[in-house]
């Protein structure tokens, strides 16, 4: 259903971009570092199922905007590539910051994982991801709209999820790493800059059939 060309792209691409610190990764080093590894890796998962949420609705909400509005696909896909493009500018021109964890209260690993769905679904700047990114990658001809962006979204969800559970689980000697590499947070911005701007070149002259 997914073209194996497709998957080339799509997975370099969202393995980058889960590298990538954000306020999921760093609340689940928030947890790790005050509650111990169980609930550093709960808090993964917790940020995993609240993604899964956003794009099941995502999904639902493209695939009939496809079925209704078929140019609207289009105007997404390039509102999306727009949106790549000024991710990378604000990110070139950021200043560098270091990488702190998100202060958080001590906790059980069942209410890391709560909080951690709580944490994704009240954040706007993952659906706005979500509907900006996997869109590129979402070919109408190749069949089923909502099974491709599912599909596409699992494995964005599988790397980041992965990534967070390591993170959280060996929170004590990264958050010490993390917290004082200045150096290391400007070198993911650049690279993450650049990720963003050669997908948003690659997928806006990519012929799409």
């Amino acid at each position: 259903m997914i073209p194996f060309e497709t998957l080339l792209i799509f997975v370099p691409a969202a393995l980058a971009l889960n590298m990538t610190p954000g306020n999921d990764m760093l609340f689940c080093l928030g947890q790790g570092i005050k509650s111990g590894p169980r609930a550093g890796i709960a808090a993964s998962f917790g940020i995993a199922t609240g993604a899964l949420i956003h794009t099941f609705l995502a999904g639902i909400g493209l695939a009939a905007l496809i079925a209704a509005h078929p140019v609207a696909f289009e105007m997404l896909r390039w509102a999306g590539i727009a949106w790549l493009v000024w991710l990378a500018i604000q990110t070139f021109r950021s200043g560098t910051t270091r990488l702190q964890p998100t202060k958080t209260a001590s906790s059980s690993a069942f209410r890391a994982w709560r909080d951690g769905i709580v944490v994704n679904l009240l954040n706007p700047k993952i659906i706005v991801f979500v509907l900006a990114f996997v869109p590129q990658f979402v070919h109408p001809a190749q069949g089923s709209v909502l099974a491709q962006f599912l599909i596409l979204g699992l494995i964005l969800n599988i790397g980041g999820t992965v990534i967070n559970a390591l993170v959280g689980g060996f929170a004590g000697k990264l958050g010490q790493f993390l917290a004082r590499s200045a150096r290391m947070a400007r070198a993911f911005q650049i690279f993450t800059g650049c990720v963003f701007l050669s997908l948003a070149a690659k997928l806006a002259f990519d012929r799409r059939g």
